[in-house]
């Protein structure tokens, strides 16, 4: 990609629509505007243009330029606001792919330039990305904060401390031979054991936070014909499950995906656990049981007795345990039935308490990839931790230590190592984006 090329794209959605945006970014987009509409109008006020190529009137449509240094690239940008017909879309954007010094964007590549401009750190394209990807509250929220650049403004405040703590180190390197005036190490010490603190609790947090992004699960679990299926049914509205009379009719996890209370929640229906001598079913059950295991609450539905001794999965702190078909058994309080209903808000909003719960003890850093820089960070503070109780006082080494850290700080935001998480971060935008 060749950052001095002016790239055009439709930055809305394909599709009829009361309006359609299509965007221009580069060094040429005001000559372009000015030969599509006429004029360029003035900075971050909207003009209605007649829009025109080769005699021929294409659109009336709304346009706005932005200036180099106040966009979202960081380059010149007009955006044409267009009519949604499909027809119209096309006719402004074969127009466009006729001059000769511009050219369609690839996916991705507005943000690109934005973060290639220092206009947003990596952290914030990421949580563009998710942005655009929200489907629930809960998520919007999150990418948001992200995408308002918290991430690389707690960075810069660890970043500060430690390069602080670098530098007091340095002094008493450049001074070996001379006497410090102040003892050094309890600040550098201090200093060190806040960032790690902070880092530490990031890294808690983090798990949460990555929850929230990509979804929860909640296991619905039990024996053979207890009502999984239909109560599956029950909680998404609709026929997702097959139910039947005959146990083991569930083979395979049948999933679910909600929006619970603003989070969003993937039910799982699967394989009933028991001894079994079909092939299949023995597949089933095992799938099953590694699935539950792995889900993030599990809802036991059992029979009256509440017997769990066939169930091979342990029971934690959080899961639910319900009495299956209640519409067949009279007097229970506790227990849950999908085919009359009974039962199914109480679990659902105790499913959403516990939910919520966690959710409210989410970290600002919300990938596998800035966990892993945290951890990274957080061995390396550990480390010089312990050389500081070190009556040696290696300070080369200590510091040495710390640019490490450092730079795996600096990795979160993009400032080094950037390369290697461009292409799978950009994958996941659209050509407009």
């Amino acid at each position: 990609m060749d950052n001095s090329d002016t790239i055009y794209a439709l930055a809305s959605a394909r599709g009829r629509a009361g309006v359609a945006i299509i965007r221009l970014s580069g060094p040429h987009a005001f000559a372009a505007c000015i030969t599509l509409a006429g004029l360029v109008p003035p900075l971050r006020q909207a003009r209605l243009s007649v829009l025109k190529h080769d005699g021929l009137e294409l659109d009336q449509a709304l346009v706005l330029a932005f200036g180099k240094g106040a966009s979202f690239t960081g380059e010149d940008i007009v955006e044409l606001h267009l009519h949604g017909g499909i027809a119209v879309i096309d006719s402004v954007l074969r127009a466009l792919s006729r001059f000769e010094n511009l050219r369609l964007a690839e996916p991705g590549e507005f943000t690109r330039r934005a973060l290639e401009n220092d206009c947003l750190d990596l952290a914030q394209v990421e949580g563009l990305a998710d942005l655009i990807e929200a489907e629930t509250e809960a998520q919007r929220k999150q990418a948001y904060r992200v995408l308002s650049g918290v991430l690389g403004d707690k960075t810069s405040i660890w970043r500060n401390d430690l390069l602080r703590a670098t530098a007091l180190l340095e002094a008493t390197i450049d001074f070996v031979d001379e006497a410090v005036p102040v003892d050094v190490f309890p600040e550098v010490k201090e200093l060190v054991s806040r960032t790690l603190l902070a880092i530490s609790n990031e890294i808690n947090g983090s798990f949460i936070a990555e929850r929230i992004r990509d979804g929860f699960e909640v296991a619905i679990v039990g024996p053979p014909n207890i009502g999984k299926s239909t109560l599956l049914n029950a909680i998404s509205g609709r026929d997702a499950a097959i139910t039947s009379s005959i146990a083991g009719t569930t083979r395979d996890v049948i999933e679910v995906q909600m929006d619970l209370n603003g989070l969003s929640v993937t039910f799982l229906d699967m394989a009933g656990i028991r001894e079994s001598g079909d092939e299949i079913e023995i597949l089933g059950v095992e799938r099953a049981i590694k699935r539950a295991s792995e889900a993030d609450i599990r809802l036991f539905v059992v029979s009256a007795d509440k017997d769990l001794s066939n169930i091979d999965i342990l029971v934690k702190a959080d899961d639910i345990v319900a009495y299956g078909k209640t519409d067949t058994i009279g007097g229970i309080s506790h227990g849950i039935s999908g085919k009359t209903g009974f039962g199914v808000e109480r679990v659902l909003n105790q499913i959403s308490a516990i939910l919520g719960e966690r959710a409210s003890k989410a970290g600002s850093f919300t990938r596998e990839r800035h966990r892993i820089a945290l951890e990274k960070a957080a061995v390396g503070l550990g480390s010089v931790i312990d050389l500081l109780s070190d009556e040696a006082n290696m300070p080369e080494i200590i510091a040495d230590e710390l640019r490490l850290v450092v730079r795996s700080l600096d990795s979160l935001i993009g400032r080094v190592d950037v390369e290697q998480v461009l292409g799978e971060i950009f994958s996941s935008f659209c050509i407009g984006k």
